[in-house]
């Protein structure tokens, strides 16, 4: 029965392979390298009585120990919790008790702030450090010394070795249950989207405390090359192109679009690369053609979720859909064993045509478990007939192309029109002065909810009014927004996901005035 880490022992077979590269630490690891310190990590857990079916947080900066510590919690049946290390005390304290962790992987700093929670914790037993220094904590070092677990423990593809958390940009946030039987499906989905084989480059900018990192596991799990990029800077993204001689590169739509902002040779960074990942949020065309006519790299525009491991169940676009769909607008078709169907917002139950929006259910083998713990949010939509209501909006054309409209929850309905806040942040980025743009439903007595934008300016100052005017020459008079404001930046989990919960709390306001 599988255990998702045993490809680690296959490519083992050809063990000077390069495997891993961390150019921040100038360290390098071969196909045997990754695969003994995987099992030590797993052989120094065991040793710490940590079994089966228990679950261990995660607490680090993306970083070799990161990959390591999931790989080696999988790799002896346990369930790993990752977090990310930009996460506050308390949201930090809500993961390792929400799961009832038994163990935290992290580094000194993050120790002491686990010192602090411990008392609030009480099915933590152990708190493992990388690094010296950290008082009360296991070294790292010292989990690599026991004795090497050689063998993957016996899972079923049902077997829980995840639970990954949303982000919470509504409610707390909830647990998605993943499997090894997911993840098996999203390795091997992933790798046929991009079709990777062991001559692959991948230059990886997702955390890894996000399921975006499957994409450098999928590589792995291919016998490539994947390099890791700790946190994203443009320059520093460019050199590692270059010199790693990358051939698949993350993306996001703000990468995509400071991409096209570098001056001309900027091209020849990224002359190896024959394809380039995009998601987490929506790409524009006004963002996607420009890159595409410019560098003459295809996006694979992928469409998943936390609760699908990306496209373990989910769509993507690939280079062959560029020749008959319209490229810059749609998420593709359904990857490997995945369906999708559009529903009836208000009735699941009933299916909408090619051409009507609804919410986007998705069905297939990377469909989590459901939430952990929480039976009631679990039953509102993972459905028994194996559908997951994603909570996003969208249709089919009659090619079975996916295309995104927004957040069913996102949606601004005004007096009684319905504004969806990505089709006007498409409008207002194509302004030359706005270099990025988030619009969100404030509630307004007289017409239910009204649309309301914060724009970061390119560089030059522009003014609301510019923006409104703007937005009023391309969009029906309902989805312009009724106010504009100025900010230096946009809140986004990890520097992608909009968080427009948190822009609703800091910008609707009761005295607020529209603009117009």
């Amino acid at each position: 029965m599988p255990n998702c880490t045993t490809f680690l022992d296959a490519n083992a077979c050809n063990p000077d392979k390069i495997a891993l590269v961390v150019p921040s630490r100038r360290e390098v690891y071969t196909r045997a390298e990754l695969r003994d310190r995987v099992a030590r990590a797993a052989g120094g857990l065991l040793g710490l009585g940590i079994g089966r079916g228990e679950q261990v947080c995660i607490y680090l900066d993306s970083s070799p120990e990161y990959l390591i510590t999931y790989l080696a919690l999988w790799r002896i049946g346990a369930v790993a919790v990752p977090t990310n290390r930009v996460y506050t005390e308390s949201e930090v304290l809500y993961a390792v008790r929400d799961a009832q962790a038994v163990a935290v992987v992290t580094d000194v700093e993050g120790a002491a702030l686990i010192d602090r929670i411990r008392d609030r914790a009480p099915a933590l037993r152990h708190v493992v450090a990388v690094g010296e220094g950290a008082a009360g904590a296991i070294p790292w070092a010292d989990l690599l010394r026991g004795d090497p677990c050689r063998r993957a423990a016996h899972c079923r593809f049902d077997d829980l070795c995840q639970i990954q958390y949303t982000s919470g940009t509504t409610g707390k946030p909830k647990g998605a249950m993943l499997t090894h039987g997911n993840w098996i499906a999203a390795m091997d989905a992933e790798r046929d989207v991009l079709r990777i084989t062991d001559a692959d480059v991948y230059l990886g900018i997702y955390p890894m405390g996000h399921v975006g990192v499957s994409w450098g596991i999928a590589t792995l799990r291919a016998g490539g090359t994947y390099v890791v990029m700790e946190r994203f800077d443009l320059d520093r993204y460019l050199d590692l192109a270059r010199e790693y001689r990358a051939t698949i590169v993350a993306g996001m739509p703000p990468v995509i679009h400071s991409l096209i902002q570098t001056p001309p040779g900027t091209e020849t960074a990224l002359a190896t690369a024959r394809a380039m990942i995009s998601g987490g949020g929506p790409l524009t065309p006004g963002v996607w053609k420009p890159f595409h006519e410019r560098f003459g790299i295809p996006i694979v525009n992928a469409y998943g979720l936390s609760e699908t491991v990306v496209v373990g169940t989910g769509t993507a676009i690939r280079p062959e859909h560029y020749a008959t769909a319209d490229e810059f607008s749609s998420v593709g078709t359904p990857v490997g064993f995945s369906e999708v169907k559009i529903v009836d917002a208000n009735d699941p139950a009933r299916e909408l045509p090619p051409g009507d929006d609804g919410e986007i259910a998705l069905r297939g083998p990377g469909v989590a478990l459901g939430y952990w713990q929480m039976p009631e949010e679990t039953a509102a939509v993972f459905l028994p007939d194996g559908w997951f209501l994603t909570g996003d909006v969208g249709h089919l054309d009659e090619d079975g192309m996916l295309y995104i409209t927004d957040r069913k929850k996102d949606m601004i309905v005004m007096s009684g029109w319905k504004v969806y806040p990505t089709e006007v942040e498409d409008v207002l980025v194509q302004h030359p002065g706005v270099r990025d743009a988030a619009v969100f439903g404030c509630i307004d007595e007289r017409r239910g909810e009204v649309p309301v934008a914060v724009v970061v300016p390119a560089g030059d100052d522009v003014s609301p009014d510019e923006i409104v005017a703007f937005a009023r020459e391309r969009l029906a008079g309902y989805k312009v927004p009724r106010r504009v404001i100025i900010a230096g930046e946009i809140p986004r989990v990890n520097g992608w996901k909009l968080l427009r919960k948190r822009l609703r709390e800091e910008y609707c306001t009761a005295g607020a005035e529209p603009t117009g």
